[in-house]
């Protein structure tokens, strides 16, 4: 049985659960998950069936978490309050998606959430899929980041996505505002420029 995104009732093996949390933890039941700005609420739209696809056009925030990972369980603290500060801080069209396994597509317990991790070549754990999508929900630009961000770099790639994605659908060349092999480094490079240029100030006085 295929469960239809945006239905009331999500159905787990046969029986009808409550569906929606404020916060996806890792012994919530694995899934594809949709947050509910206006209930700040994050809802189970899909358990079985095939991989996550776009609804309607615009941009998606997709999380793809491991209940068994613990850097996932770090970006937790940053993921969950980030939403909530875009949502109500902006109060634009993004979506937001968390798509939970235990230990990616090999070890799910929902064919729906296992599907989508193989469909966008998860490998690295948290990965997040910035992406935009047409009318008929056909992906048209994509952008993948490996390894926990921190808000500061979340709100660098989300505020300038429409506008790469854009000029990428036109054929123009764009770049991602993050290329780097871990966003712990990029944190890591931050701290140490802040330190040097403390230094450089205290060697001049």
């Amino acid at each position: 049985m295929v469960i239809k995104q945006h239905k009331n009732v999500a159905n787990i093996r046969g029986k009808q659960l409550s569906k929606t949390f404020r916060k996806i933890g890792m012994d919530a039941p694995h899934g594809v998950y949709v947050y509910k700005a206006k209930e700040q609420v994050w809802e189970l739209i899909r358990v079985d069936g095939e991989a996550f696809k776009p609804w309607e056009k615009g941009v998606y925030v997709i999380y793809f978490d491991n209940a068994k990972c613990p850097a996932c369980r770090r970006y937790d603290d940053i993921w969950f309050p980030f939403v909530e500060k875009w949502v109500n801080e902006r109060k634009d069209s993004t979506k937001f998606v968390i798509i939970l396994c235990d230990w990616f597509a090999r070890e799910c317990k929902s064919q729906a959430a296992s599907e989508s991790f193989k469909k966008f070549d998860i490998h690295a754990s948290p990965t997040t899929i910035v992406l935009y999508a047409d009318d008929s929900g056909e992906i048209k630009y994509q952008e993948k980041y490996e390894g926990v961000l921190y808000e500061f770099e979340l709100k660098l790639i989300l505020e300038g996505f429409e506008e790469r994605a854009i000029k990428a659908m036109k054929g123009e060349k764009v770049s991602p505002p993050i290329a780097k092999e871990s966003s712990s480094k990029a944190f890591e490079d931050l701290i140490m420029q802040i330190i040097k240029s403390i230094l450089a100030g205290e060697k001049k006085t």
